[in-house]
């Protein structure tokens, strides 16, 4: 576990719909990776999850560093993984492996990187009791070698940043308070705002929690330039729509195609009975971000499109062309 100087658990953020305002914050990028505290306790290198699980047999490639960290020193920061200046979650899901040989392997197809926001301790000094205004000018100073997370209090410019940041694959912006120490654990000094977007899935199917009368959830897919479908997920079905929703599928229950889908139950326990439909009927759903080639989380349904046609509800809802203008993961970083 970490060091007995080494303020822990890390801080977390508390999810808001706007960016706070005032002079009293800081915006930095919320990045989309594994969490670390980045130790170097008496010469020996930890990384560290948010729940004290050692990271470093994972991402060997990351150890150098410790050889820009000096004795008694801690950093907050981010596991990330880019590829073609956008991070892929995905990827970093699949450095957590069992065998150490899988490990070198992956190491060096797909390495990852530490991208430093907090200095929590420095030869043995206790900075983590400073306010961030202080502890940012000091991770300047110090963390030389480490790429360090953009940061500003051009709240302007954050707003730029929840505009922008999907097209490098980061999940939102994080704001703190200038004013307060590092408060481990705690949500107080620290607000997250996480852009949710919308698509238009054509409606694939339907799981129910008592067949045929009572629905779980609508199956949603996305056409390829193929033209096959994938299925991407899911929306819960609400009580108060319930009969609406019903009315809606029941008649494309008949003439069907057959496909299966897959994915975890959260319903229950046990495996919810599933049906497709004809793929004739549009959702618009909301949704905070794409895995692969899934949404991460369950999507919440907003209304039915009468007037788009499933055909034209293809992966370009959720991933449009990239702009020329749009950050990548190297351009943030080479902004600090």
């Amino acid at each position: 576990m970490p060091g007995k100087d080494v303020p822990f658990p890390p801080m977390e953020a508390e999810l808001v719909s706007e960016l706070p305002e005032g002079d009293g914050w800081q915006y930095e990028p919320k990045w989309d990776g594994f969490r670390g505290v980045l130790e170097n306790d008496g010469g020996e290198l930890a990384l560290w999850s948010r729940k004290e699980r050692p990271l470093l047999r994972y991402f060997p490639e990351l150890r150098p560093l410790g050889e820009l960290l000096p004795p008694h020193s801690a950093l907050d920061g981010e596991i990330v993984i880019a590829r073609d200046g956008v991070l892929d979650f995905e990827s970093m899901q699949t450095r957590l492996h069992p065998a150490e040989s899988r490990v070198r392997k992956l190491s060096a197809e797909i390495p990852a990187e530490f991208i430093a926001f907090d200095v929590l301790l420095w030869k043995g000094k206790p900075l983590h009791e400073l306010p961030l205004a202080k502890r940012r000018k000091q991770l300047e100073k110090l963390a030389k070698g480490f790429r360090l997370s953009p940061a500003t209090t051009d709240l302007d410019r954050a707003r730029g940043w929840l505009d922008t940041f999907e097209a490098a694959g980061l999940d939102g912006v994080i704001a703190k308070r200038l004013d307060l120490p590092y408060l481990p654990g705690s949500r107080e000094a620290v607000a997250k705002v996480k852009p949710f977007k919308t698509a238009d899935c054509a409606v694939v199917g339907v799981r129910w929690k008592t067949k045929p009368s009572h629905l779980a959830t609508l199956l949603l897919g996305l056409y390829r330039d193929d033209g096959e479908l994938d299925y991407v997920g899911s929306a819960a079905v609400g009580a108060k729509r319930h009969a609406e929703i019903l009315k809606l599928v029941k008649p494309l229950l008949k003439n069907a195609p057959e496909r299966r889908f897959s994915e975890p139950n959260r319903w229950g326990t046990g495996d919810l009975e599933e049906t497709a439909l004809r793929p004739e009927l549009v959702a618009e759903v909301r949704y905070d971000k794409v895995q692969g080639n899934r949404f991460r989380h369950g999507t919440r349904l907003i209304r039915f499109r009468d007037d788009k046609d499933a055909k034209d509800c293809t992966w370009r809802e959720v991933r449009p062309a990239r702009n020329a203008n749009d950050p990548t993961f190297e351009s943030l970083l080479a902004s600090t």
